[in-house]
């Protein structure tokens, strides 16, 4: 990974680009659905970026850009698609202290922007590295279409309820919570027509904190295989739900990283005490095995009070073509 992905702060920082032409209205059309202060240095800029700068969506400054013209700035782009100004204006912006992109230049550049599928506040970002940009597209549109457009709504009415969400306990009394609405209660009431998804938080709230702290749970999930790909989507689901993650030494890291980041990791437990009690406590633990967990360990389980949930694993083929042994 030469790319680290992550999202910047940008709301209420300046953000400079420098240029005129296409490649400068393709990535502003981009960067004005952002909060950001955005200045522009371009001598002639093309009639789009007049018409914003009349709009006062951005600041236009018509003439080469000089040094100390990106101080304070967060981002810079530079978009003149003339590779000797683009040079120059990124030497400056660099001496300013901003990060730098050099727009169709990935090696001169300290940051890529990705594709991006945008259902504000989610915002889902793809990047290849630079490398096929084609392929990114691909996927932003095969993500557009999976992806509703009342997600946006959800999402915001989610961010303004947040703090009183937090009445829950943290953990699986949350994640059950903002499961429910996000996958249930919400999208139910946004296909009724309600347009006041707080009154839809609020009384989803108090159903949850009448109800009793649920029991949690104990699976154990048999691996065979260090390929994700030969991963039962039922182990692959219980991973992503699992708060704690025991396993064993030979489990793959590829098979490990499949857990929610949140999870505790640790190791098989040679009783089942560390797992009744854990479950007493409302926590669902999944127990990765190389081979079937053993038979008195279940039965602990059960006279403890929880029954184990058991996932087989599933084996990989044997080979269709041994090879031939040779003299």
């Amino acid at each position: 990974m030469r790319h680290f992905p992550i999202f910047i702060a940008v709301e209420g920082r300046r953000i400079v680009l420098s240029g005129g032409g296409d490649a400068a209205l393709s990535k502003l059309r981009l960067l004005m659905k952002t909060q950001a202060h955005l200045t522009v240095f371009a001598a002639v800029p093309a009639p789009e970026i007049v018409e914003w700068a009349a709009q006062g969506r951005l600041a236009l400054i018509r003439r080469r850009m000089a040094p100390g013209d990106a101080l304070c700035a967060a981002l810079f782009y530079a978009a003149d698609e003339d590779a000797a100004e683009d040079a120059r204006t990124t030497a400056l912006a660099r001496r300013d202290g901003a990060l730098t992109n050099i727009v169709d230049n990935l090696e001169g550049s300290q940051f890529i922007t990705p594709a991006m599928v945008d259902r504000d506040p989610v915002t889902i970002a793809i990047g290849t590295e630079g490398t096929a940009p084609v392929l990114a597209r691909a996927i932003k549109a095969d993500i557009e279409a999976m992806l509703p457009a009342t997600l946006g709504p959800l999402a915001r009415a989610a961010r303004a309820f947040r703090g009183m969400a937090e009445v829950l306990p943290m953990g699986r009394a949350r994640r059950a919570f903002w499961s429910a609405f996000f996958f249930r209660s919400g999208p139910e009431a946004l296909e009724r027509g309600e347009a006041d998804l707080g009154a839809v938080l609020e009384a989803q709230l108090a159903q949850h904190l009448a109800q009793q702290a649920g029991a949690g749970r104990i699976t154990f999930a048999i691996i065979n295989s260090a390929d994700p790909e030969l991963l039962p989507m039922k182990t692959r689901r219980v991973l992503h739900e699992a708060d704690l993650v025991l396993h064993g030494a030979s489990i793959a890291p590829e098979i490990l990283e499949l857990a929610r980041r949140e999870a505790i990791f640790g190791p098989l437990p040679e009783t089942a005490a560390p797992l009744a009690e854990a479950a007493a406590q409302g926590t669902h633990a999944i127990c990765l095995t190389e081979a079937a967990p053993d038979a008195r360990l279940i039965k602990d389980c059960h006279t403890a009070g929880t029954a184990p949930q058991i996932i087989p694993g599933i084996a990989p083929a044997p080979s269709l073509f041994p090879l031939e042994e040779t003299a």
